[in-house]
């Protein structure tokens, strides 16, 4: 067991100094790279225009732990799993779709469109959410998750630490799940988790406020997919040796991405309310309307660092109850999400804030 902790603390450090080495080679050399709307003061949140670069040292985390594994393992690879080639093969589309965005600022009808080949990408290699038991439903209900995991962590990449903050416990709930599930095992998935972790610490190095570089689309989509990716094997496709209600495994989710879903709600009420797109970009995100409270960035990334926090041990908490049958008592941590939106979303009808910061 302790050779298994140590090799498995050995993969979220790679993560960790990849995340770090990466970011500040870029810092040096590449000042101004993805930088764009440099002037926009009503749409981005920091005046200070900085490089949209982090989403490319979690890419290269991501590249150098694939190959790693296939060293080590002699076999049963990722690369002889079609599950995983899915995976490379859909994280590449949403890593240079990203950065691509990035550069050059992409319409929404193509990413889009690659958002979607993504989600199709891991359907065709056999990553699917199993919940009607109906193929091509159940194929569909991914692809939508795909698409809706990449849109809504973009949209909370808003503020200085805030999506790394939040994905960090997302990735720890998944890897809990896979624990529960498999036993604390040095399998492919747990590597891949720990390094992507590590890498987003290391990343947060650099995003803490007052940051030195923004994870950008290529970070944002890229860890959307990831996140879809290791969701849907481990939270939505969590089984035991008896059966699950579905609606469990629902509420267990909404736990989980409490942070994302509240602000991704919030944002979506109040736009349509003002007949605006949910997707264009603005300052109302709850975290916005916490500075316009009085918070400070940093107070604000502490209250989603608790929110993160509690969300992963009460998803914990519901895998243990689902474990030992007691499903249904799980159940009632939705109350959990219901509280946490209420707030936030009261939040910004008290303290509407102002468009130029």
């Amino acid at each position: 067991m302790l050779h298994n902790l140590l090799f498995l603390s050995g993969f979220l450090c790679i993560g960790m100094i990849c995340s770090i080495a990466t970011n500040s080679v870029l810092l040096r050399f590449a000042k101004s790279l993805g930088i764009r709307n440099k002037n926009n003061v009503i749409i981005r949140w920091n005046r200070e225009s900085k490089p949209s670069l982090g989403g490319v040292s979690f890419f290269v985390a991501f590249v150098f732990t694939i190959n790693f594994i296939a060293v080590i393992f002699s076999s049963n690879t990722v690369f002889d799993n079609s599950v995983y080639i899915g995976l490379i093969g859909a994280s590449g589309m949403a890593f240079f779709m990203g950065l691509a965005d990035d550069a050059y600022d992409t319409k929404p009808f193509l990413k889009l469109f690659v958002q979607i080949l993504c989600g199709i990408a891991l359907v065709g290699s056999g990553s699917s959410i199993v919940f009607f038991n109906i193929s091509w439903l159940d194929g569909l209900t991914t692809v939508f998750w795909v698409v809706f995991l990449m849109n809504s962590l973009n949209m909370l990449d808003n503020m200085d630490g805030i999506t790394g903050i939040t994905v960090v416990f997302i990735l720890l709930t998944c890897l809990g799940a896979d624990w529960s599930m498999n036993g604390v095992n040095i399998g492919i998935g747990s590597l891949m988790l720990l390094a992507i972790i590590g890498a987003l610490v290391g990343f947060l190095f650099f995003n803490f406020y007052p940051s030195k570089l923004f994870m950008g689309d290529a970070g944002s989509q890229f860890i959307g997919l990831f996140v879809a990716f290791f969701s849907t094997h481990n939270l939505w496709n969590f089984h035991t040796d008896a059966p699950i209600d579905p609606v469990v495994i629902v509420c267990l989710i909404v736990v989980v991405f409490t942070p994302a879903f509240a602000d991704t709600l919030t944002v979506v009420i109040n736009r349509l309310k003002k007949g605006k797109s949910p997707m264009v970009g603005g300052k109302d995100h709850t975290t916005h309307h916490l500075v316009y409270s009085g918070l400070s960035d940093i107070h604000v990334w502490f209250v989603f660092f608790g929110l993160g926090l509690i969300a992963c041990l009460l998803g914990l908490w519901m895998i243990s109850l689902i474990q030992i049958g007691n499903g249904l008592v799980a159940v009632f941590f939705v109350l959990y999400f219901l509280i946490t939106f209420f707030f936030l979303y009261r939040n910004t009808i008290r303290f509407p804030g102002k468009i130029n910061k």
